[in-house]
C-alpha cells in the first residue's frame, strides 16, 4: 500500500533520510521540503503543544554538511524527476513545491554552523530552480535570534530571499511559562523578534489552545494585542493557528483545538491595529 503524504501526517522518517522530510503544509497548500537540524529531539524550549517524540531539553547535534548536501539535492531530483509524488500519493493540485522549511525536531538556530546550513541549503535550492520560485522559510522560537551565528545565518536567509516565521504564542511572561514552558521575558522576546525584522522578512506565527480558561485567553488576546499596538513592527503577517495533530507532551489531554470564531476574533483585533491576519482552524 502507498504512504500517503496529508496535513495530518508530519513524519520526520517517512522519507527514510536524516535532515531531509516532505510535509503537506496546510499553511504552504502544498508540497514543503522540511529540514531537520534536530535529528536529536532536543529543544531548548517544551512547548505543550510539540509534536515531537521524546523531546529532551537540549540542543541541535553536530551537522554532517556532506549528508545534508546529498540529502537534499537526492530528494530535489527524487520530487522534480523521480516518482515521489506516485510513491507518496500526493493529490494532483499539491504537487508543486511551495517552499524549503527549516523547522524540524527543535529549535534550528541553536544549531553549531546554523549561517553555514543556511548558505548550503540555499545554494542547493537554487541551483535545482527551486529559489526562488519558491519561498526558504526558517521556522523559530526566536529566543536565539541575538547570537552571532544566527544573525549571520539571517542575512544568508534574506540574500535568498528568505523569511522567518517568528514564534510568539503569548506577550505574558505566565503564559510564555505556562505554554512553551521558559522563562524568557516577553521583553526579551520583543528585542529579538526586532532583531529578526531589521535582517530577514519575518512573520509572526501563534499557537492557540483551548488550553487556557477562558479569563487566562482573554488577558493573553489583550496583552498580545497591545504589545503589537505598542510597538512598530515590521510584520509581513500575523499566521493564527490551532491544534491539527495530537500533541505528544504530558499536558497533551488538557488541550483542544480553539473555535474558529475566537480566533477571528482576535485576527480581526490585529487587522484593527493594521496588521495582515490568517487564520488556520
Amino acid at each position: 500500500m502507498k504512504q500517503k503524504l496529508s496535513t495530518k501526517n508530519h513524519s520526520r522518517d517517512i522519507a527514510g533520510l536524516k535532515y531531509v522530510y516532505p510535509v503537506i503544509s496546510r499553511r504552504a497548500g502544498g508540497l514543503s521540503i522540511g529540514i531537520n537540524f534536530n535529528s536529536n529531539n532536543a529543544c531548548n524550549w517544551r512547548c505543550v503543544y510539540c509534536q515531537v517524540p521524546d523531546l529532551v531539553r537540549g540542543l541541535a547535534p553536530e551537522m554532517d554538511f556532506e549528508l545534508l548536501a546529498q540529502e537534499l539535492t537526492g530528494f530535489i531530483k527524487q520530487v522534480q524527476q523521480g516518482d515521489f509524488y506516485d510513491r507518496f500519493n500526493v493529490p494532483e493540485e499539491q504537487r508543486v513545491i511551495k517552499d524549503i522549511a527549516i523547522s524540524g525536531n527543535g529549535e534550528p538556530t541553536s544549531l553549531k554552523g546554523f549561517d553555514k546550513a543556511i548558505g548550503l541549503i540555499g545554494g542547493i535550492a537554487s541551483t535545482y530552480g527551486i529559489l526562488p520560485e519558491s519561498e526558504f522559510v526558517l521556522i523559530s522560537n526566536g529566543s536565539l535570534m541575538h547570537q552571532p551565528h544566527v544573525q549571520a545565518g539571517l542575512k544568508i536567509l534574506n540574500k535568498y530571499h528568505g523569511k522567518v516565521w517568528f514564534k510568539l504564542d503569548s506577550a505574558t511572561a505566565i503564559g510564555q511559562k505556562k505554554i512553551n514552558d521558559n522563562h524568557q521575558s516577553v521583553d526579551k522576546a520583543l528585542k529579538n523578534l526586532l532583531i529578526t525584522t531589521q535582517l530577514c522578512t519575518t512573520s509572526l506565527q501563534t499557537c492557540l489552545l483551548g488550553y487556557l480558561s477562558p479569563d487566562e485567553l482573554e488577558r493573553e488576546c489583550d496583552a498580545y494585542v497591545a504589545l503589537l499596538k505598542q510597538h512598530d513592527i515590521s510584520l509581513e503577517k500575523i499566521m493564527l493557528y490551532t491544534l491539527a495533530r495530537p500533541s505528544l507532551q504530558p499536558e497533551a489531554k488538557l488541550l483542544s483545538s480553539l473555535k474558529e470564531q475566537v480566533m477571528n476574533k482576535l485576527a480581526d483585533r490585529l487587522r484593527h491595529v493594521g496588521y495582515r491576519v490568517s487564520v488556520s482552524a
